[in-house]
Formats: C-alpha cells, sequence, structure tokens
C-alpha cells in the first residue's frame, strides 16, 4: 500500500497517470466554480489515501477541500445538504467497500429528491470511490459495490478505464445536475500513463464505447476488466480471432443501444466484471441481451466475474479471484465452441 501513496506530479512529457487526472479533473473544477466542494477522509491535509487530493486544500483554502470524520452516512448526508443548497459537492468515499453505511442515505434520499419533489429540485452531487482488486489490498478495500447502486433510481453509476476517460467523465459528472457515484479502479491508478488534455474537457455520461473493434465475440467489460479483456484480445488475434472490447463506461444509464448493435455484429457475448457474479452488473447487461437480441445469439451469453465469495484480503489467492486474460479466453472459447 505504500507504494500506492506518492504524490500525483503529473509530467506533461510522459502523460498524467489516472490518479493525476482525477486530482486535475478537481482542480479544473473548484477553479472554474466556487460551488465546487471537495471533501471526505484524510482528503485535505493528507490529499487522499492515493493522493487523488493531494495540493488542493493548499491551493483552494480549508473551506472548499476539507476533512470529515470517519463516517460515511455523514459524508454523503452532509453532500446531500450541501446540493440542496445549491453547492456542487464532490464526496470522497475512501474505499468503495466502505460505502455500506452509507447505503441508507443512498437508497432512502440521494436517488429520490427529483422524483420526491416532482422536478422542484435535484441534488448535483458526485461521491467518489476507489473500488477493486489488484494491488493486495485488506478486506473490504477491493470491494465493487457497482451493482447495488446501479440499482438505486436516480443515481448514476461511471467507471473510467483510463486517466484521459477519468478527468473528462469526472467533469462530466461535477456538471451533471443528478447524483454521480464515480468509480475508480485502483488497480488503474498508476498502471498507466496517457496524454491527457489540459483544462476543461467532458464526455458524455450514459454512452459505452468500443474500444477495439472486432467481429468474433463482444466482450463487454468497465473500470479495470478493460485492460484485461483488451490483453485477451491481443492473444486472440494473434490465433486469428478479432474480439470486439466494448467499454461500458456508464452502468446507470446503460447504453443499451451500442451493447445490442455490438451483439447483432457478432452474434456471441461475454461479460467481464470483478463484482461477485450472481446479482452482478453483467446479470444486467446480460439480460437486456436477452430481452432484445437473443435471435442474433449464436451461443449464450457467458459471464467472467468474481466468485460468490468475499474478496480474499492480502493474501497470494487474489489472482483465482479477480478475472483475468486466461479466464476470458477461456470463455471466448466456451461462445465460439
Amino acid at each position: 500500500m505504500a507504494a500506492e501513496a506518492r504524490a500525483p506530479v503529473a509530467d506533461a512529457r510522459q502523460g498524467m497517470t489516472m490518479v493525476q487526472a482525477v486530482n486535475d479533473a478537481l482542480a479544473v473544477a473548484l477553479g472554474r466554480d466556487d460551488r465546487v466542494l471537495v471533501f471526505g477522509q484524510d482528503v485535505g491535509v493528507m490529499g487522499g489515501v492515493f493522493r487523488a487530493t493531494d495540493g488542493l486544500q493548499a491551493r483552494f483554502g480549508e473551506g472548499r477541500v476539507f476533512d470529515t470524520p470517519l463516517a460515511e452516512a455523514g459524508i454523503v448526508g452532509l453532500g446531500i445538504g450541501l446540493a440542496l443548497g445549491g453547492m456542487r459537492p464532490v464526496a470522497e468515499v475512501q474505499f468503495a467497500g466502505f460505502l455500506y453505511p452509507a447505503l441508507d442515505q443512498v437508497l432512502s434520499h440521494l436517488g429520490r429528491y427529483r422524483h420526491r419533489t416532482r422536478g422542484r429540485f435535484s441534488l448535483p452531487m458526485v461521491v467518489r470511490a476507489p473500488y477493486g482488486g489488484g494491488v493486495h489490498t485488506p478486506e473490504q478495500h477491493a470491494d465493487s459495490p457497482e451493482g447495488i447502486l446501479a440499482q438505486a433510481p436516480g443515481v448514476k453509476v461511471v467507471v473510467p478505464s483510463s486517466p484521459e476517460r477519468a478527468k473528462g467523465l469526472l467533469l462530466a459528472a461535477i456538471d451533471d445536475p443528478d447524483p454521480v457515484f464515480f468509480l475508480e479502479a485502483i488497480k488503474l491508478y498508476r498502471s498507466e500513463r496517457q496524454a491527457v488534455p489540459e483544462g476543461h474537457f467532458a464526455f458524455e455520461l450514459g454512452r459505452a464505447r468500443i474500444v477495439r473493434p472486432g467481429d468474433a465475440v463482444s466482450l463487454f467489460c468497465y473500470g479495470g476488466m478493460v485492460e484485461v479483456c483488451l490483453k485477451a484480445a491481443e492473444v486472440a488475434a494473434r490465433e486469428g480471432v478479432e474480439l470486439e472490447v466494448v467499454d461500458l463506461e456508464t452502468l446507470a444509464p446503460l447504453d443499451e443501444a451500442t451493447v445490442l448493435d455490438s451483439v447483432k455484429r457478432t452474434g456471441r457475448a461475454v461479460i467481464v466484471y470483478e463484482a461477485p457474479r450472481s446479482g452482478g452488473f453483467g446479470a444486467e447487461v446480460a439480460a437486456r441481451i436477452a430481452e432484445e437480441a437473443i435471435y442474433h445469439l449464436e451461443a449464450p451469453v457467458v459471464r467472467v466475474a468474481g466468485w460468490d465469495a468475499p474478496y480474499p484480503p492480502f493474501t497470494s489467492v487474489e489472482h483465482h479471484y479477480r478475472p483475468d486474460a486466461r479466464r476470458v479466453l477461456a470463455a471466448v472459447r466456451e461462445v465460439l465452441e
């Protein structure tokens, strides 16, 4: 974990890591809109456990970037009140697996205000949280609760897969009039550098994107699993099999049109996600395909996911739980046969 705690100093010649891109997006948002506030456990003086907010308090002051007690329900509840008061809060929950105490605020309040007030009020709030495995974290630090969040009516769920997408999507989320959960794969924080445009820019929420075109099998993924699926596609290409990798990116609302168009082209679908297999968000994607594109399928939809067990903490067996390219390729072979 110590290696994950370096300050995000960006070098334009080398590009940005994802954590640097998140930091840059927050700085841009704070600089262009006085209503934006950033808060959460250790985000101020410490700059966050992954240094995603490093330097922001010194630059924008304690009134704009501040620490909170270790109380997730309080962090989300504070954001709800600030948003209703006309601010643009960006709350950080230190790990997505710590969100569970705040589910009452999420399910009972955060997603309901537009409906409850018949459109008179909305909640322009972002909740950021690192999620997922790959770096041997303790218990609950690697949980992937995106399926729970995506089931809450009225909230949006966004999961970026690269530095550029992280910045553009986070800025779009902060500008959005409705609450957005923004989940950042821990494994991707410093695994890649990428050129990221300066200043403010935004990618449209609610859009999936094809990151690698193909005609044999559609691989549907998001966040940390995009990297895994691209590796699998590279291996398959050497064997003459072209896999189409679709980054869902926004889970709620889901870009169903892009999903269905891809399935209609390839006739086969493999869905890859880190959360436990049963009831995970991949099951929703599979259901949409079954409802709208079943006659285009040449084989049953296959899911590659975490197992129906708690994510293994610390240990070297993590690679047995977290999907990898080997498991994705086995699923590809299954649907091709």
